[in-house]
């Protein structure tokens, strides 16, 4: 685990006891720290193997710092207590950037955006360890940071970072920062769009000067994401040669190439060749319900994007594959499609699932073949039945998951068993 002598002998409130923070917990214990821990669900405190303090009724001015997971609201009382008895409110994130002292020379490359950055995160990660350098990825993908073992000298730390990430890290200084996009996402937490891109452009503010910058060009002209960033090395990720997306089987679509185009950028600031990145391009192996090819069968192609929680994401991996037969619907962000309409050209027919399948359903049924399937067991019969040789069925639900899944990890896992089934 990564632990640093920064720790010892300082005391901090640990709220929230999932992997994060049993992650937090055990290497600020390994530090020689204090450690008050307190989960509010029963659940997590009861599998809690260590000693608890409910953190609601103590005095915070004792502690260091209180350390929250990413999922804690501003607004829970805990946070705001913290707020206003002047003690730090910070994620694991924030620790690893404290820590960074007392580790091997290294370097961190820091992935943010609205969508596209686990893939953008596991292809950096795959491309650098295909030319053989020590790396590690984590943050909102992989393993907590800190349970994991420090890279030798030379290594490269590559971070995806969500909003709810970045609103609680405040000394991270990437080598190398990349912003995708930015549409409307998580509005319900930060409360307004302005704070969603606040807590993002924080990414660039933390940047020393003159350490490469790579922004999807819309990111920065709408929305000013640089402007706290003190002389970014700016690399706009349009600008970028890639190469053929054709010799890459896991990176269709369009965006796909922005995820490769900041990928490649970022391995050649890291020092990556050009024939180093072409082949981490080539060998990629995409990620789980991200674009995932599930199977072919009679003839058909069935993707997996169940990732895919809103339209932005959704639009443009229905112009990865013509002939598309496109699953979706669940619990709505919005409610409007205008991110997908441009994208129909090769839609074939829609079926739709969940909460949102009515509000979908008078939204498309205009301008294509609409079957209201209800369930997604339901709607892969649907489009099994419709499609033929040549077409694709398209799991990318431009929905969150939750009215009918746990999380969407769970959505693509059951649309692949019901493929498998077929």
């Amino acid at each position: 685990m990564i632990t640093a002598p920064a720790f010892a002998g300082k005391t901090y409130g640990v709220y929230g006891l999932a992997r994060s923070g049993r992650a937090t917990v055990a290497a600020l214990t390994a530090s020689g720290a204090t450690c008050l821990n307190w989960d509010d669900g029963e659940a997590a405190r009861d599998s809690f193997d260590g000693a608890l303090t409910n953190l609601h009724d103590i005095d915070l001015s004792v502690l260091e710092a209180l350390v929250v997971s990413p999922g804690v609201p501003h607004s829970a009382p805990l946070f705001a207590k913290a707020v206003a008895a002047g003690i730090p409110v910070i994620g694991d994130i924030e620790l690893f950037a404290q820590a960074r002292e007392a580790l091997p020379d290294h370097r961190v490359v820091g992935i943010t955006g609205t969508n596209g950055k686990s893939t953008t995160t596991a292809l950096i990660h795959h491309m650098l360890a295909a030319a053989g350098a020590p790396v590690t990825m984590a943050g909102n993908i992989g393993l907590p940071i800190l349970s994991q073992d420090p890279l030798p000298a030379g290594g490269v730390y590559v971070l995806e970072l969500s909003s709810y990430q970045l609103d609680i890290t405040f000394s991270l200084d990437c080598d190398v920062a990349i912003l995708l996009n930015i549409t409307p996402d998580h509005l319900e937490r930060h409360g307004s769009m302005d704070a969603y891109v606040a807590a993002k452009a924080r990414l660039f503010a933390m940047q020393s000067p003159f350490r490469p910058a790579i922004v999807g060009w819309d990111a920065e002209t709408n929305h000013d994401v640089l402007d706290e960033a003190e002389e970014p090395d700016i690399q706009f990720i349009e600008d970028v040669e890639a190469g053929d997306q054709a010799e890459w089987p896991a990176l269709q679509g369009p965006h796909n190439l922005q995820n490769a185009r900041a990928a490649v950028a970022a391995c050649a600031a890291l020092g990556l060749t050009d024939a180093e990145i072409a082949a981490g391009l080539r060998s990629y192996p995409g990620l789980p319900h991200r674009m995932e090819r599930v199977a072919e069968k009679a003839g058909v192609l069935w993707v997996n994007d169940s990732k895919a929680t809103n339209p932005d994401s959704s639009a443009p991996a229905l112009a990865a594959f013509p002939n598309t037969h496109w699953i979706a619907g669940g619990r709505a962000k919005g409610a409007d499609l205008d991110a997908i309409k441009p994208f129909l050209k090769g839609v074939r027919a829609a079926y739709l699932i969940g909460e949102a399948a009515p509000v979908f359903g008078a939204i498309l049924a205009p301008l294509l073949p609409v079957t209201q399937s209800g369930t997604l067991a339901q709607a892969v019969a649907d489009a099994a039945a419709a499609a033929r040789p040549g077409d694709t069925v398209l799991l990318s639900p431009a929905c969150a998951s939750f009215d009918q899944f746990r999380d969407f990890e769970a959505r693509g896992d059951a649309f692949r068993a019901l493929v498998e089934a077929l």
